[in-house]
Formats: structure tokens, C-alpha cells, sequence
């Protein structure tokens, strides 16, 4: 994305806090206008001074007077300034955050899959603050710097046309400096930015995978990793700073030919009559209150384009294409009758790679199927679309005798309970994970489905049973009693369809025995989807699906698939061969 893109786009964000904005620039005005007030003043007092014995003391009183009540009145309009610019700062950052996680809500599981948390993390928290940084110099001092520098100019003129032709002529060089300087840090700091991104992306791999790392001794290539990105960073990150750090010498220098003309320019004028000493006195802090928005206007610009840069990255995510909306004519799908069907499907998560072909499954309500198969068979990928967080390339998927595609995504999925061997809890209290399907679920309701689940007997252990409070992705809960909890979770739903993805993987197979009879009473009425690996948990299943390469080569009962003894047997029996 450009850098006039970018900057559209961050002036329509602030656009809503128009008032704001006005009353900043009125205030910034009233500020420069009090201190360029000021120096015409101390002039007026210097006049007052003739020489010994001559001086008008009443007149320099009242004067000081003035030059009080200015500095008074300025000081108020500065914090009065700030507090709008920083109002307008937040509110617009807090804007972009809001908008940003609703696309992050709204993209599809594909983009998800193929950019890493980290990634997306670092758009969204540290991008957004270096942008609100970025920002938050630019309304307190860009917008004082220009009305200084044209206020200024105006000022000037009034008192010498001659002396200010002398700062005008010399300006134009301190901005083709500037300018020249602010599009080579611009590339950088963007080039810093994804660098950044990218760093934290692998942060976040490591930390979470940190037993493995330690486990099998990749410890030197994470470090390995780690510090080629970090050069990259330092790299990048000292261009931008080299480039960016120069703006300030060099429109210095700038400055200070234009204080030498107009200090040179004005002692002639002087000498010749054509102004007072007040007035050139006046002149010369003129000349510093013009350079210095200078010099700070180009520190401002440095980090406005760091500030571009990283919006740059957000609005970038905020621009991907969203997940395909429901159809116009979707409808809501109320209380699924549990039938599906699946018809002539072809789906793959790349074009090049083949997944699933031609694959049909007619599921008659009430229905247990078992998914079988070896991994990578597309087992999890059936799931996938049978929940629509993915669409087929072709063909259809019936559900009640509706296409998935014209059904309310939310309906859809509210007819699933789904357990996964990837468990997932929210930081919150155990009552609140458990009844995070069911929000109106009774204390009664809520004990039942822990007791099903085989979860209550170890959560009336913890130290305030229910409402112990646990950290992010269920703190220091083993895996196995994450995993009871979200079993609890949904047989407190009771929606029906079940889709049970290796939902005991990590319980012992003890407690997996009496969840297994839980399932079976829970499974009475309602159609499920069973993958596992250990086969001897869908024994009892209505139809067994053997899966391979994509598609289904063998398909019956438990003993059915024995006695053609193929491939199912195969696995069958490798898994209990003594």
C-alpha cells in the first residue's frame, strides 16, 4: 500500500472527531499568535528605553502586563490542545484496533491458517502503537509547526518586507532537504515494520512450543533463527534511524543561514534608519521562532513515517478479502433433523495438490459415522466443511436438505457440538468455560454436565471449585482435564449434531472408557461424526468410513468391514496385534 493511501485512509479515520480537530487548529492559531505577540512586545519595551535616565518605566510595566496576561492565556491553550489532540489520537487508534479484530473475525480459516499468529499479533498491538505514537507528534506539534512558520512569515512582513524576502528565498532549501530525506526513511521504517512482524511471529512459535525446542535440543537453531531475523531488524532499523537522524543537522544548518541573513540583513537596515533596535531585537527572535518548527517539523516527519508505515500494515489486514457472506436468501437454520449429504464434492487447500475427489456420504438422521483412515486422508478436512470453514471447490453439502451454502454461517454451526483434540478455554472461571454455549445453563445444569464429563471430580479439588479463576488456555489444567472440560461444554449444549474430532486423545483410558458410555447415551437421537485413531472407540458406530487419498474406499458397519477384511481390518488389527 502507498503512502498516499495510507494517509487517505488515516485522515477518513479522523474525519469523526472533526469538532476536535477544528478546536485543535483555533487553539494551535491562539498559541502562535500569543508567542509571536510576545517578541513585538519586548520590542516595544526595548523602544521604551532611550538611553540613561531616559526610560519609561510606567509604559514597560504596563507592557509586562501584556506580555503576562499572553503567557497565561497561552498556556491554557496548549493544555486545552493537547487534551484534543490526544482525544483524537486514542479515539482513532481505538477505531482501527475495534475494525481490525472484526476482520480478524471475519476472514476466512484459510488466512488464518496460512499467516502466523505472531504476525497478525504484531499488526494489531505494535504497529497500532507505533502509529498512535507517530500520530500523537504529529497533532501536537506538525500542526503548531506550520501555523508557527506562515504566522510568522506574516508577522514579519508587517514589520520588513526586505528582511522576510531574505528568509523566504533561503526556506525552499531546508524542504527539498527534508523531503529528500522523509522518502528514503519511509522505506525502511516499512521494511523495519514487517521485520518486527515477523520476529514476533517466531517469538510467539518458540515460547509455545518450548518443551519440544528443549526436548529435542533445538535450542541453537531457534537461536540461530532468532538472531539472523534480529540482524535484519538492526539492519534495517539503523538505515531508518541514520536517514531520519540527518534531518535534524541538516535543516539546522538551513536555520542558521537564515538567522545569519536576517541578522546581517537587519544590522544594515538598522544602520540605514529604516528600523528601530526594538525591531530588529523583534526580528531575530522572529528568525528563531521560524527555524525551530523547522527542526521539529522534521523530527515530526520521521515519525509520521514510521507512523504511515505501520498503518500501512494494518490497513493492509483490514483490506483482505472477508469470508463469503451469507447469501441474501440464506436461511436460519432452527433445529437440524441431523441429515447430511455430501454430493460429488472436490475440494483442496491448494489448486496444485488434489485432496478430496468426487466424494459422496448420505448420513440418515440419528446416524453415528466413524471416519477412519491414515493421516493426511482428509479426515479433518471432511469436518472442516461439514462445519463451512471452508467452502467446496464443487458439488454440494446438504444439511436438513438445505445447501450449507445457503444457510446462516452462526445457524449452521449452532446445530454442532464439536470437540476437538486441540482444546481451547478462555481466561475466565471454570462455570464461565463450561457454559460458554449455554449462558442461561442453571448451577444444576452446569454440575450434570461436569459429571458426564468426568470433569467434576477434579474441579471440586481446585482451590474454589467452580469459580476458580483460570489463566489463558486453561492455565496449569493438565491436557487431559482441558479436554473434560470442553466434553463438559458441550453435553451441557446438547445440540443436534455432534462432531467429536480425537475428543479423548489425552484423557487416561479409564476415564476414556466411562466417557465413551457418556457419548453413547449422549450420541441417542442425534447424528455424529467420529474421527479417531484408536478404533476401538467406534465399534458401536452405524457406519464406519475408511478413508484414503481423499476418498472413501471402504464403507459399513464394525464387523462388516472385518469380514471383507481390507484395509480397515488391516488397521484394525495392526493396533491390537500381539
Amino acid at each position: 500500500m502507498s503512502q498516499k493511501e495510507t494517509l487517505k485512509k488515516v485522515i477518513r479515520y479522523i474525519r469523526k472527531y472533526g469538532f476536535f480537530l477544528v478546536c485543535s487548529l483555533v487553539l494551535a492559531a491562539v498559541t502562535v499568535a500569543l508567542t509571536l505577540y510576545v517578541p513585538i512586545l519586548v520590542g516595544d519595551a526595548i523602544d521604551q528605553i532611550i538611553g540613561p535616565g531616559d526610560v519609561d518605566f510606567a509604559e514597560i510595566r504596563a507592557i509586562l502586563w501584556k506580555i503576562g496576561i499572553a503567557v497565561l492565556i497561552t498556556m491554557a491553550a496548549q493544555w486545552i490542545m493537547n487534551v484534543c489532540n490526544n482525544k483524537i489520537t486514542y479515539c482513532v487508534v481505538r477505531d482501527i484496533r475495534d475494525e481490525a479484530f472484526q476482520k480478524i473475525q471475519s476472514l476466512p480459516l484459510s488466512y488464518i491458517d496460512s499467516h502466523s499468529y505472531g504476525e497478525v499479533v504484531s499488526r494489531v498491538i505494535a504497529d497500532v502503537d507505533q502509529f498512535a505514537d507517530g500520530l500523537l507528534m504529529g497533532f501536537t506539534q506538525l500542526f503548531t509547526g506550520v501555523i508557527t512558520i506562515l504566522g510568522t512569515l506574516l508577522f514579519m512582513v508587517s514589520v520588513n518586507v526586505g528582511i522576510t524576502l531574505v528568509v523566504v528565498l533561503i526556506t525552499p532549501v531546508s524542504l527539498l532537504v527534508a523531503a529528500f530525506i522523509a522518502k528514503r526513511t519511509y522505506e525502511m521504517f516499512k521494511l523495519q515494520s514487517e521485520t518486527r512482524g515477523e520476529q514476533t511471529a517466531l517469538v510467539e512459535e518458540i515460547l509455545g512450543s518450548q518443551k519440544v525446542v528443549q526436548a529435542f535440543g533445538y535450542e541453537k537453531d531457534a537461536q540461530e533463527r532468532f538472531d539472523e531475523i534480529n540482524e535484519r531488524l538492526r539492519s534495517c532499523s539503523l538505515r531508518g534511524i541514520f536517514f531520519s537522524s540527518i534531518t535534524n543537522p541538516a535543516t539546522r544548518f538551513v536555520n542558521s543561514l537564515v538567522y545569519a541573513g536576517v541578522g546581517i540583513t537587519g544590522a544594515v537596515f538598522a544602520i540605514r534608519g529604516g528600523i528601530s533596535v526594538g525591531q530588529l531585537s523583534c526580528f531575530l527572535s522572529y528568525a528563531n521562532q521560524y527555524t525551530k518548527p523547522f527542526n521539529e517539523i522534521s523530527g515530526v516527519v520521521t515519525e509520521l513515517q514510521n507512523a504511515l508505515a505501520c498503518a500501512g500494515r494494518i490497513f493492509e489486514l483490514m483490506e483482505e478479502k472477508p469470508q463469503v457472506p451469507d447469501a441474501d436468501d440464506a436461511v436460519v437454520l432452527q433445529e437440524a433433523d441431523g441429515s447430511v449429504q455430501m454430493e460429488d464434492v472436490y475440494f483442496s487447500y491448494v489448486p496444485d495438490q488434489k485432496l478430496i475427489e468426487g466424494f459422496d456420504l448420505s448420513v440418515k438422521p440419528g446416524q453415528r459415522v466413524a471416519i477412519v483412515g491414515p493421516t493426511g486422508c482428509g479426515k479433518t478436512t471432511l469436518i472442516n466443511l461439514l462445519m463451512r470453514f471452508y467452502d467446496v471447490n464443487s458439488g454440494t453439502i446438504r444439511v436438513s436438505g438445505h445447501d450449507i451454502r445457503k444457510i446462516v454461517r452462526n445457524s449452521l454451526r449452532a446445530n454442532y457440538g464439536m470437540v476437538l483434540q486441540e482444546t481451547w478455554l478462555r481466561q475466565g472461571t471454570i462455570r464461565e468455560n463450561i457454559v460458554m454455549g449455554k449462558p442461561d445453563a442453571t448451577e444444576d445444569e452446569v454440575i450434570q454436565a461436569a459429571k458426564a464429563s468426568h470433569a467434576h471430580s477434579f474441579i471440586k479439588r481446585l482451590p474454589n471449585g467452580y469459580d476458580t479463576v483460570i489463566g489463558e488456555d486453561g492455565g496449569s489444567l493438565s491436557q487431559g482435564q482441558k479436554q473434560l472440560l470442553c466434553i463438559a461444554r458441550v453435553m451441557l449444549c446438547l445440540p443436534p449434531m455432534l462432531i467429536l474430532d480425537e475428543a479423548t486423545s489425552s484423557i487416561d483410558t479409564r476415564t476414556e472408557l466411562r466417557i465413551q458410555k457418556a457419548f453413547s447415551n449422549m450420541m441417542t437421537g442425534r447424528t455424529s461424526f467420529i474421527v479417531a485413531h484408536r478404533l476401538s472407540t467406534i465399534q458401536e458406530a452405524d457406519v464406519i468410513l475408511v478413508m484414503k487419498d481423499g476418498h472413501i474406499i471402504e464403507q459399513g458397519d464394525h464387523e462388516e468391514l472385518l469380514k471383507k477384511n481390507g484395509f480397515y481390518a488391516t488397521l484394525y488389527n495392526s493396533q491390537f496385534a500381539v
